[in-house]
């Protein structure tokens, strides 16, 4: 009918699920003020709520470099399922 080429309106699939929990986790986990808006226990002096904060700082770069690597190898399963690069 159309020669308008194909939209790939995107797939959910368990890969992609478990690269959006990695994504959302840091955000879920700072807009919930209450879980951590306390001073205990405190850490080498450093009351909770700073330290709370700062750990989820290394957590946010580790969970945002597996979704990276996920995302890679899902995309390149994609192109290989497709029989190379599409033009």
């Amino acid at each position: 009918m159309s020669d308008a080429p194909e939209v790939n309106r995107g797939v959910v699939t368990p890969v992609r699920v478990v690269i959006a929990l990695c994504l959302a986790a840091p955000f879920v986990a700072m807009l919930w003020v209450g879980s951590y808006a306390k001073t205990d226990p405190v850490v080498a002096g450093i009351p909770f709520f700073y330290w709370y904060q700062m750990l989820w700082v290394v957590l946010s770069t580790l969970l945002t470099m597996v979704a990276y690597k996920l995302w890679q190898r899902d995309q390149r399963s994609r192109t290989s399922q497709k029989g190379g690069a599409s033009q």
